[in-house]
Order: structure tokens, then sequence, then C-alpha cells
């Protein structure tokens, strides 16, 4: 990370960001920061280019920080909002979104500088406007609290991202949202889409509040480097009569990477898909033993590492035929990356392999005994004590995925290994939707269309409401004996499949499989605790109480509307005829 050491000097560097597998935009940044007449500069500027895999998840990240004068600490605030701004927004699991991310470790930072700032006495009301800049891939986003700005010149015009936490009030104005300034801080995200050529200006109010907005125009249109510009802004603001720290952060977007569904793949390292594997080679060191699947994209193995014989594995391989489908050849792929990025007892993950070790394309995963949830649930029907404790189980997989902002979307029976002790592992993350990675999908959807929320089917990525309606189709195949929920025009009740399961076990069901995803339960543990609730008798069913059937079936709810119109009718005519 490239930052500003020093609070009584001025401090400058450019730097060049250049993509190693076309993971990321090419770069010129440039920085200048000037301490102002009290010659103590509060200002404070840190640069993160991050390494590859950072930049393809996470992108890279540009801060600057201008300390309030108003407090003892504003020095030590702006420092530590960048330094732990920065920390903070890389530290989470890269499959969480960036904006998820920086929100997070904004929240983090500002409430450790307000407790110190009410705290400790030499650092009173320490406090520090903030405005990072986080570039991924062809977008940008601007987290901001306070009056740092952002300028973007584009085709010869220059416009303000975002605005300014201040408030004009008779006598001048004051900022009304900083880091570690109140109780609870407002921040600003927003994001755009980057264009070749656009150059971008992070500056503190030392600078923009001197400069015209004209002047300011001009320079940033000359066709200098970026670090001329940044000093010719400074010398330009100090000319003007500024007297305050001045710090100028000049980004030039030289290009943005092309991206399309193999993305991930030039990230990760193209390896090439071969002719599948047969029972007793050796493949990288793995003994392929017997075959566990053989399926029309895939060949599943069990087998072992030569240096651990004794723990069995599972390696999947996939066939050449793969290229035939995108979504499919993904799947491979993002597999692969999630390797060793998962830790739930209750999700069967991908293994991480040692990139220099691989030299094809497969996955590898521990192998278990056990039964998908599919096979169990048609030779007997399930009791609802079993039944229970497979969902719980299932939700908890569920949620434990979303949580690091990872949605599964084919969550369904086929997909759940129940050990033969019970407990269950949810299988199979191929099309999983992660909004923190940089890998657009293909055209099509991916997904079981049955288990799809209607959302999904219409186009959208998946959250965690979509992956409720998946965990409600499953559930509700399970109890029912692997019969689908759907009739000819509506949704068949669980009691007519199973009249010995309780009311309140269908309409917790029908909620989690509501059309319209505002209606059903927001995320799988939801669903659980109203299962383990009702299971234990407390509360009333008037909380999950039916829907009126307009809202359960318009169809069946209109066309009974439109059949006892016609008997009216009828009536009416019948009447009518008698009469004359």
């Amino acid at each position: 990370m490239t930052e500003t050491p020093l609070a009584n000097a001025v401090e400058q560097a450019c730097m060049t960001l250049r993509p190693e597998r076309g993971e990321s935009p090419e770069l010129d940044i440039a920085f200048v920061s000037e301490p102002g007449s009290s010659g103590r500069n509060e200002d404070y500027v840190g640069v993160m280019l991050g390494d590859l895999m950072q930049r393809s998840a996470r992108g890279s990240v540009v801060a600057l920080a201008d300390g309030m004068s108003g407090g003892r600490g504003g020095r030590v605030a702006a420092e530590l909002a960048v330094r732990s701004f920065i920390d903070g927004y890389y530290a989470p699991p890269h499959t969480l979104a960036p904006e998820a991310a920086a929100s997070r470790a904004l929240d983090a930072i500002h409430r450790w500088l307000h407790q110190i700032g009410r705290s400790d006495a030499a650092l009173n009301q320490m406090a520090a406007c903030f405005a990072a800049l986080v570039i991924r891939g062809a977008t940008a986003w601007l987290v901001g609290a306070g009056d740092v700005r952002l300028y973007q010149l584009r085709d010869g015009e220059v416009s303000q991202l975002g605005g300014d936490d201040v408030i004009d009030v008779p006598f001048g104005a004051f900022v009304a949202h900083a880091i570690g300034l109140q109780n609870a801080l407002v921040t600003r995200i927003e994001n755009w889409a980057l264009k070749e050529g656009d150059r971008l200006l992070l500056c503190s109010d030392g600078l923009y509040r001197r400069i015209p907005w004209r002047e300011l125009r001009a320079v940033l249109s000359t066709q200098a480097p970026a670090a001329a510009v940044a000093e010719r802004l400074v010398q330009m603001a100090r000319s003007r009569g500024s007297t305050d720290d001045v710090s100028a952060v000049v980004v030039d977007v030289r290009k943005v990477p092309d991206l399309d569904y193999r993305y991930l793949e030039g990230v990760l390292g193209d390896l090439p898909i071969l002719a599948v594997p047969a029972c007793g080679e050796v493949i990288d060191g793995y003994a392929l033993s017997t075959v566990l699947s053989d399926g029309h994209y895939s060949r599943i193995f069990i087998g072992h590492d030569l240096a651990a014989p004794q723990k069995r594995l599972a390696l999947k391989f996939p066939k050449p035929r793969v290229d035939e489908d995108a979504n499919v050849r993904q799947s491979i792929v993002r597999e692969r990356w999630l390797a060793g990025k998962i830790d739930s007892e209750n999700v069967l993950a991908p293994s991480a392999i040692d990139p220099a070790r691989q030299t094809r394309l497969y996955v590898v995963m521990p192998f278990l005994d056990g039964l998908p949830l599919e096979t169990l649930m048609t030779p007997a029907l399930m009791s609802l004590t079993r039944g229970l404790a497979i969902a719980r189980q299932l939700g908890r997989a569920i949620h434990a995925l979303n949580r690091q902002g990872i949605f599964h979307r084919d969550i369904k029976p086929e997909n759940v290994l129940v050990s033969p002790d019970d407990s269950v592992r949810l299988l199979d993350l191929g099309f999983a939707y992660m909004p923190g990675l940089l890998a657009p999908g293909p055209s099509t959807a991916p997904g079981t269309p049955a288990y799809m929320a209607p959302e999904l089917i219409k186009g959208a990525e998946g959250d965690a409401r979509s992956e409720v309606f998946a965990f409600g189709v499953t559930l509700y195949r399970m109890f029912s004996g692997g019969r689908s929920p759907y009739g000819f025009n509506s949704r068949v009740p669980l009691q007519h499949h199973r009249p010995d399961l309780p009311v309140w076990l269908d309409l917790v069901l029908e909620k989690a499989m509501q059309a319209d995803p505002e209606r059903r339960y927001q995320d799988a543990l939801e669903v659980c605790a109203e299962l383990d609730r009702f299971a234990a008798g407390g509360g009333e069913t008037a909380t999950a109480e039916r829907l009126p059937l307009i809202e359960r079936s318009p169809v069946t709810f209109w066309k009974s509307v439109a059949l006892i119109l016609l008997i009216l009718l009828l009536i009416a005519l019948a009447h009518g005829s008698g009469g004359t």
C-alpha cells in the first residue's frame, strides 16, 4: 500500500497498474499532499493496488481522508481511517460484494474512532472526512462521508460524482457527517461504469474551494501525465490563497478489461479440459480407484492423494463436451475458484489444490458416505421429526453460504447428501452466484426450473429470498414423497399428499414459495426458526395463516369468480324467460 507517511512534509507518488491476466483496468495514479500554514498535514492518502486475486475480486482502492481541525486528533483520525478502511475492505471473503465490504469496513472504523474520541482526552472529538475510490473491472465505486470530493473528466466535460455531507448555515457551512463525528454514520456509496480515457480527481477541500470550476476543467483536460496534473492543481490552490492542507489524487483510466463468461478462467489460469481418465490412472498425484458417477458432462471418481492414501476423495473431471454449454463450463471453473474458501460443516465444498500441482481442469472434494435426499424420500414417507432435522441442517448450510455472499441457485434434493447418521451436506456450488466475484455469467440462466424462483426465471441473479423459494420446494418434495407442489392451475396443499402432517408445516412452506419475494421469508434461517417454533408448540398459526385465494392462486380465484358470475347470469336468464 502506498501512503503519506509524514505529517509535516510534502508527499507525492505516482504508480501504474498493468493487469497480469486482464483482471483489472490499466491505470496511472499520482498524488500530491501538502501541509497548510500550520505545518502539520491532516490529510492522508492511501493507495492499494492489490495482488492479482485481490484485484479480480475486490479491485484497487484509492482513499483520501481530511482530519477535521476542530478536534485534537484530526491527523490521527485521517490516517487511521484510510489505513483501517483498506485493511477492512480486503479482509472479508472475496465472495462479498464490494459495496457490502466497503460499508462494513467504514462502519467498523467509524465506531472505533468515535469511541476513542470520547474516551481519550488527547484525541478529543477526533474525526475525518473521507472518500475512497474503488475500481474493479470496468466499474468504480465512491464510498464517502464528509466533504472530500471526487471529480470525473469524460469527453472534455467535468462533473462531480456524489455529493457533500455539508449543511449551509447563515455564517457558512459545517460538515454533517464524517468518520468518528457522531454516533451514527451515514455513508454514501455510488457506482458507475468506467470508460477508457476517463480522468478522476480525488481532492480535499483545501483544493477545490480555491480553484474555480473553469480552471479546474482546463487543468484536468490537459494531455499532461497524472503526476504533472496533480502537482499543477496543488500549486494552483496555493496561488489562489489556500492556507489549508491540500491533497490531489489523479487517476487516469488507460484501458478497461473485456469481460465475458470466461473472465474467471483467465484470472485463475486457463487449464485444459482433456479426455476423461479411467480407473487406475494417477493424475497429478491423485490415484483414481472407482467411478462414482458418469454423467453427460463429467465423470466423478473415488480416489486418494498418494501423499495421504487413508483419506478418500471425490474427483470431478469435466468431459471435453462441456464447451457445448457455457453454464456447465463456468460451473467447473467456479467450483475451482471456491476451493478452500468455505468453512461450514453442512456444505461439501471443493478442496484447495496447489496451482503448481494441477495440470488440467478438475475439482477435488472430500468423499462422504451417504445418499442424495432425492433417493431417500421416495421409498418411504419422511417422518416429521426426521424431516425437520434435515431441514435445520440444510437451512444452516444455505445461510452459511448466503452470509459469505454466495447464493447456491441450484438447491434441490439431488444436491443434498444425507449421511447414514442423518448429517446433511449441501453439494454442487457450480451454479452459485457471488456478487463479490467479477465473473459475468452466460446469457442463459443456470439452475433447475422446477426449483427456480420466478424472479430467477425472469433474469434476476439471485439472493437469499430466491434461495428460500428453492428451499421451500425441496422441503415440500421431501415431505410429500417426491411429489411436485404444483398442480394444473395452482399449488397443491401438502395435506393432499400427507394428511398425517400438521397444517402449520404446509403454511410455512406456502409462505416460503410465494411468487412475490417480498412475501416470502427473507432468509433460510427465518424458515428454520418458524418450523422450530411451531414444532415446539409455541405461538399461534395466525402468524403464518393461509393467504387469501387471490394471492395463493390468482388463476383459480378468477376462474371461481367467472364460474359464480356465469351461474348468476344463467339464473337471471332463467328467471327472465320464466316471466315472459
